[in-house]
């Protein structure tokens, strides 16, 4: 085993290796960019060097800057993580060149499955069944279109040296090839340093399954069963567990048996996975293999019982696999869930976010729960990188006890600073396609509004839980605040509305979506007549402790999870959960149309193209503007039909969030 390592990555995945040498006895360096000088990860590990700027090209996809570091502090070996130069050839070829030892496949073994392309090639070659498509490195665009026309549509383009949705797009027909074509190019461009695209027959709503495959030096190549990650958004896995829902165990075993078969034929050695898309009919097809640990690995964990990351060093150094993965097929024990926490705004296409994480609450780790975070309360969300908060996995014995272990998780979650997808989550674990396996790759991207727009009349309940939760908190910061003065029994340190001769009256203003909404309370001390919207409601017994708010309503006693952080409040019913933000009870309200004169900057990004000109009449929706964020493409497009009078960005420009992009006349 080694003594000392190097992880050429950040956040999670990061923290995650770190906290396995640690427990390994093994000393562990970090590489930090300018934007994580605080970051986690440099905080728990050994030591941590800076090798450059805030963009992963000037920092994380610096090979040279890393291995210089690993040198100067004498790192046996260097972990890659996932992403960055993970697949990268030609790093883990200068690694071993340096006399350090890379924990992965060797870069030959990469150079035949790092490109889609090659391993593509490569699987047909060894009989793996394969989806029909154009593979050729030629890509000059007249060519790709012809191929295109040849595979018939619908197709996909993918980036040829990819991976984790980037660089992807379904074209159904040939008058929008050229487009998505040149924005699958830049969009790969720019996330992985090369434009080489593939096309393939596009398989209506297949399954997206893949295994988890290991091989040693010594010959054994074994596969630890399947994940399944067919909930997605965008190419973007929403959900993975294991086992799979939808496959049978004679599936299991064919399955199972390609990928094996595949791994041997190129000697593979360390972690990997391969991936399949599988029809309604139970075909499967080979979609890709990542030379690296997958950002779903910990489900695995949790029903082999294994560490996958000590695994990944132990074969590195040389050792051979456990005597028990050699000897036959891994049962697994349970059923395990993970979902992806990230700063995004669902509502807004979910628009990436970025910020201080003000309050980051997640559910204590247990035998049924994990976390994997790169990030506590207090730090930073860059607009530099994957904005992925935590990673939450749960186990249990069976798929239904896990979905509501996952159910229970996600109501203790409460982040405030920029939005997140908790509430988009939630709904997504109590769907019926979730609930009943029946889940395809396209069913996101084509049932979304069943996942984000929600009825505001069910706010209403939430509503009245928010005021009651308002009034109690406002009760007790006087009652504190009466405490430290001289008189605590002064009326004028009471916030119950007191008044001379006649009950006194309250006013609770709460915002939900910019949305403002009165309450007036008449009461104190948990009993309360409120009246909201022409109702009135009798509110008695109310208790707030410990973030849990229980009361009659109208005689009926319920209780909700109150999450409360400075003006933000959210409400969870045990099921969603509705967010407010506290308003001052008195406060002017201008009332005006939404400006549509302008197109803003989003989020701080980087202008890649511009479609606009002065003098352009547009119509509502054109393509104005296309900016990359967090390694994304975002569209800007007109928010109403007119003419432009000014665009005031270029391509290549840096941008800040709400920077005016284009005036209209």
């Amino acid at each position: 085993m080694f003594e000392s390592l190097l992880i050429a990555n950040r956040g999670e995945i990061a923290c995650r290796v770190i906290r396995t040498c640690r427990r390994l006895g093994i000393r562990t360096i970090a590489v930090y960019s300018e934007a994580d000088a605080d970051a986690q990860h440099v905080r728990l590990a050994d030591a941590a060097y800076p090798i450059g700027g805030p963009r992963p090209a000037e920092s994380y996809l610096r090979g040279d800057a890393i291995i210089e570091v690993a040198r100067r502090a004498g790192a046996q070996a260097i972990h890659p993580g996932y992403g960055f130069l993970s697949e990268n050839a030609d790093f883990a070829d200068a690694v071993e060149a340096a006399g350090i030892r890379f924990v992965g496949p060797s870069g030959p073994s990469m150079r035949k499955m790092g490109s889609k392309a090659g391993a593509k090639e490569l699987m047909s070659a060894h009989g793996v069944p394969v989806v029909p498509g154009y593979t050729g490195e030629d890509q000059d665009p007249a060519l790709l279109a012809r191929e295109a026309e040849r595979i018939g549509f619908p197709l996909m383009i993918k980036a040829a040296y990819g991976g984790g949705g980037k660089g992807m797009r379904i074209v159904r027909d040939a008058a929008t090839f050229a487009e998505n074509l040149a924005s699958c190019q830049r969009e790969a461009k720019n996330a992985f340093g090369r434009d080489r695209v593939l096309l393939e027959r596009y398989v209506e709503r297949p399954r997206h399954i893949e295994f988890q495959v290991f091989g040693d030096t010594h010959g054994t190549v074994v596969h630890l069963n399947e994940r399944e990650c067919s909930a997605q958004r965008r190419y973007q896995k929403v959900l993975e567990e294991t086992p799979s829902p939808f496959v049978s165990p004679e599936l299991r075993t064919r399955m199972g048996e390609a990928a094996v078969a595949a791994a041997r034929a190129l000697d593979y050695v360390n972690a990997g996975t391969v991936e399949f898309i599988v029809g309604q009919d139970g075909g499967f097809y080979f979609m890709e293999i990542n030379t690296r640990l997958q950002v779903e690995h910990p489900v695995t964990e949790l029903v082999t019982g294994l560490d996958l990351v000590e695994l990944q060093l132990r074969v590195a150094a040389g050792e051979a696999l456990p005597a028990a993965l050699r000897d036959g097929p891994v049962v697994p024990n349970g059923h395990a869930i993970e979902l992806r926490l990230y700063a995004e705004d669902p509502a807004q296409g979910f628009l990436p976010g970025s910020g201080t994480l003000e309050r980051l609450r997640l559910p204590p780790p247990s035998p049924h729960v994990r976390i994997d975070s790169g990030v506590v309360e207090g730090d930073t969300v860059t607009i530099f990188y994957d904005p992925m908060i935590a990673k939450l996995i749960v186990w249990d014995t069976d798929r239904p006890g896990a979905l509501q272990r996952m159910r229970d998780a996600l109501a203790e979650v409460d982040i405030a600073g920029p939005k997140s997808n908790v509430a988009f989550l939630e709904r997504l674990v109590r769907h019926p396609v979730v609930v009943d396996g029946t889940i395809d790759t396209g069913y996101l991207d084509r049932h979304l509004d069943a996942f984000v727009d929600v009825d505001p009349a069910t706010d209403a309940p939430a509503l009245l839980v928010a005021a009651v939760a308002t009034l109690l908190e406002e009760e007790q910061q006087a009652v504190a605040r009466g405490a430290e003065g001289t008189d605590p029994h002064s009326p004028w340190s009471r916030a119950d509305g007191w008044r001379l001769g006649h009950p006194g009256k309250r006013i609770v203003a709460l915002l939900r979506d910019g949305h403002r909404h009165e309450l007036v309370a008449h009461g104190a001390g948990g009993r309360y007549r409120i009246e909201a919207a022409g109702a009135v409601v009798e509110v008695a017994g109310a208790r707030l402790a410990d973030g849990l708010l229980s009361a009659r309503y109208d005689g009926v006693m319920r209780r909700h999870r109150v999450l409360s952080a400075g003006r933000r409040l959210a409400v969870h019913d045990g099921e969603r959960r509705v967010h407010f933000d506290h308003a001052p009870a008195f406060a002017y309200a201008a009332s005006a149309a939404a400006v549509t004169d302008r197109v803003l900057a989003p989020m701080p990004g980087r202008i890649v193209g511009v479609r606009a000109s002065v003098g352009t009449k547009v119509e509502e929706g054109d393509e104005l503007l296309v900016m990359e964020a967090m390694k994304m493409e975002l569209t800007l497009r007109a928010p109403r039909a007119g003419t432009i009078s000014a665009v005031q960005a270029a391509a290549g420009d840096f941008v800040e969030a709400d920077a005016v992009l284009v005036r209209f006349e």
